[in-house]
């Protein structure tokens, strides 16, 4: 028996896997045999080789504490409500289920960002879209245990915490008075049913795709593929690729060629890439044929930044204004309209991006733009190329979700966490 891991959605699923071996049968059969982890090692020591058999039972999809999603609306299937008190752990738990850290991307700063010396029972947690002194001051007055701000306020590195700037003294407020600050920020754009989805599902029902894609964060992988003259070769090239650290990880598929030998493909991390590259090249047969190409991650399904909708049913610019303002609880909203476009003008696709999104949807062809805001000749690149654009300011596109996700994460904590909704944060800018 050997364990094989997937990933979905940042979580690693278990495959178990059997192999049943028979010495009668050759090695150098025409059809492709699959070695995996410990088989790389048993076809190693065997001879004068195995035949293998695979079985991969599925569990239910429900036995798996996977993100399961209906629209908008994101469910955590088989997950169990908390008993009595729970500590920060059992919380950043329940956050990474709901928006697993690793979808968020690689310059973000996202996670615990300050936790307690003292541990103690997480009864309050503040939802807000930006940590201000405004929003400090709420968490103090309600006791609270942890603050969960979207926007990381810790972002760039310290040097030393002092009371001259603001976010220093906010994190030194924090550490003070025992409360743990996590955040989330593009973990939260980028999972589906996340920020972007509830962004886009205010200009109602339509045919949503991802418009930049998210794909597994497991270890970079490279396929080795060579051949070797005969099975003794083989044997020989396997027994030092053995002895790579880390070999145990490696996936190898032979078949019998043409001309009698076998052609072999070897997929490996890239920690061991090095090493077996310099045992392959060692052999003038292997070396002549070695050709490495770099794997590519799966994708995970509905979950990466931004969105595009295809309407059911296309609405006119003003029509779509409206919407948003009820969407976003929004008195004003800035609209460019698009060339030889006007408030009349029909709305069938629409391309959305949380807080500043112009590097995620510019080009993207769309009859409307929807984000946090643009530069100035951003905004005029979309409407000379026909496409409107609504900008809400920056946290206004994605503060309304907080509301969202407090549901899902008091449904998962139970009746001992109280989870509310920042009442002193807004966004910085409003119209006079």
């Amino acid at each position: 028996m050997f364990t094989r891991c997937r990933e979905f959605s940042g979580k690693l699923l278990h495959l178990s896997c059997s192999i049943s071996f028979k010495p009668s049968r050759s090695l150098c059969s025409p059809q492709l045999s699959t070695l995996h982890f410990s088989s790389l090692h048993s076809f190693l020591a065997y001879s004068p080789g195995p035949r293998l058999s695979f079985q991969h039972p599925l569990p239910a999809r429900s036995s798996f504490p996977l993100l399961q999603s209906d629209k908008v609306i994101r469910n955590l299937s088989g997950f169990p409500h908390s008993a009595g008190h729970m500590d920060l752990q059992g919380v950043l738990e329940v956050l990474e289920h709901l928006a697993p850290l690793s979808l968020a991307e690689s310059w973000d700063n996202v996670g615990l960002l300050v936790e307690p010396s003292k541990p103690r029972p997480v009864k309050t947690i503040l939802l807000t879209n930006d940590l201000t002194t405004a929003v400090m001051d709420e968490a103090v007055a309600m006791t609270c245990d942890l603050i969960v701000s979207y926007h990381p306020p810790l972002f760039r590195p310290f040097k030393r915490l002092l009371q001259k700037d603001w976010k220093q003294r906010l994190t030194i407020r924090a550490i003070e008075g025992g409360i743990a600050i996590f955040s989330p920020h593009t973990s939260w754009d980028s999972v589906e049913g996340g920020v972007n989805d509830w962004l886009v599902g205010g200009m109602g029902s339509g045919q949503v795709s991802v418009l930049s894609q998210a794909h597994s964060s497991g270890p970079q992988k490279h396929r080795l593929e060579f051949s070797s003259m005969n099975k003794e070769e083989l044997n020989s090239l396997m027994e030092q690729l053995r002895h790579i650290e880390g070999s145990e990880t490696f996936q190898c598929s032979t078949i019998r060629n043409e001309s009698g030998g076998q052609q072999v493909n070897l997929t490996c991390n890239s920690s061991a890439l090095t090493s077996a590259v310099q045992i392959l090249v060692s052999n003038p047969h292997a070396s002549k044929s070695l050709n490495i190409t770099q794997v590519q991650q799966p994708p995970l399904l509905g979950c990466g930044q931004g969105r595009l909708s295809v309407l059911d049913k296309p609405v006119s610019v003003s029509t779509a204004v409206l919407k948003m303002k009820t969407h976003l609880g929004l008195p004003h909203l800035r609209l460019a309209l698009g060339d030889q476009q006007t408030l009349d003008s029909m709305v069938k696709t629409v391309a959305v991006c949380a807080g500043s999104g112009a590097s995620v949807i510019q080009g993207v062809k769309a009859d409307l733009y929807i984000t946090g805001e643009m530069s100035h000749h951003e905004v005029l690149d979309a409407a000379s190329k026909g496409t409107s654009v609504i900008l809400s300011e920056h946290s206004n596109s994605e503060r309304g979700f907080l509301t969202v996700f407090r549901d899902r994460l008091a449904a998962r904590l139970g009746d001992t966490v109280t989870v509310s909704v920042s009442q002193r944060d807004r966004d910085p800018l409003q119209v006079i």
